[in-house]
């Protein structure tokens, strides 16, 4: 059992210095995970972390299991998850090889299953896409490691896998979406459903493509990048999960409280059962 997860995204498949490390396969109702989950140990906390592509990065964005993923990290006790996850800037100040702690998302996925709940209703709150209380120890993290970072931005979700063209990368522009990637949605959503607290540690590779100087992203370039930010990432992680709070008391703890719409009697036994782990303590 572990209450910290760490869902690693390109380029971050381990974390260096886990002890007492023991792999989990779990079992869900949505299928199997990305991969194993390590649990261990990082400076005598006790963390849960996934690759979320897979070992040998095998999984796209549009067919990751994140239904999966991120009940199979509640089951294992999990209540606060960092994701770190490769973007793209949208604007000038945000450079590459600068890390963005988002606090918005616009989600452009068109494929993806954004929902636990079937069979039933389930109005979720989702203004604030990101836990405060994770996003503000993450930035006090970074802060401390005196890295360059932005400590906001609205993280634009794109299908993928293929890169933006230029007219689409200009339209996110006017939007004023700060990143660009393709896995925090549905991440962020489960996650929330789940009642788990999250944020994404995002590091930025490259321009995108509007940039005059910068007009092809190039997978050398991202990987190339990426393998300079991920350590300050692991970084950020290893000092923040030292400040996480013993009690939650965020929007994020009590997400489903007054959620379930459908009158709870008619909830089928079946799916009762299904999404005990979920909602058992309110039906």
């Amino acid at each position: 059992m572990a209450r910290i997860g760490i869902i690693g995204g390109s380029g971050l498949y381990r974390m260096e210095g886990i002890r007492d490390i023991r792999e989990v396969e779990v079992k869900t109702p949505f299928g199997d995970p990305s991969d194993l989950i390590t649990i261990g140990n990082i400076d005598g906390i006790d963390v849960a972390f996934l690759p979320r592509h897979g070992r040998g990065h095998r999984i796209s964005p549009t067919e990751l299991p994140v239904r999966a993923n991120i009940y199979a990290l509640k089951s294992l006790g999990v209540e606060f998850i960092i994701s770190v996850s490769a973007v793209g800037s949208l604007k000038e100040e945000i450079e590459p090889l600068h890390i963005v702690i988002p606090d918005q998302i616009i989600d452009r996925t068109r494929l993806r299953v954004n929902s636990f709940f079937e069979g039933f209703v389930v109005h979720v709150g989702f203004s604030e896409p990101f836990c405060p209380v994770l996003r503000k120890i993450l930035i006090d993290s970074a802060e401390e490691l005196k890295v360059k970072f932005h400590d906001k931005g609205t993280y634009l979700a794109m299908e993928g896998p293929l890169f933006s063209t230029r007219a689409e990368s200009e339209l996110y522009r006017k939007w004023g979406a700060s990143i660009i990637g393709m896995t925090a949605i549905p991440e962020a959503k489960l996650a929330r459903e789940a009642e788990i607290c999250y944020a994404t540690i995002a590091c930025v590779t490259d321009y995108d493509c509007w940039h005059p100087s910068y007009e092809t992203v190039t997978i050398e370039m991202v990987i190339s990048n990426l393998a300079k930010t991920v350590n300050i990432a692991k970084d950020i992680i290893r000092i923040a999960i030292k400040k996480l709070p013993e009690k939650r008391e965020c929007i994020c703890s009590k997400a489903l409280e007054n959620a379930i719409i459908t009158d709870k009697k008619l909830i089928p036994p079946e799916l009762k059962e299904k999404y005990k782990l979920l909602i058992g303590k309110y039906i």
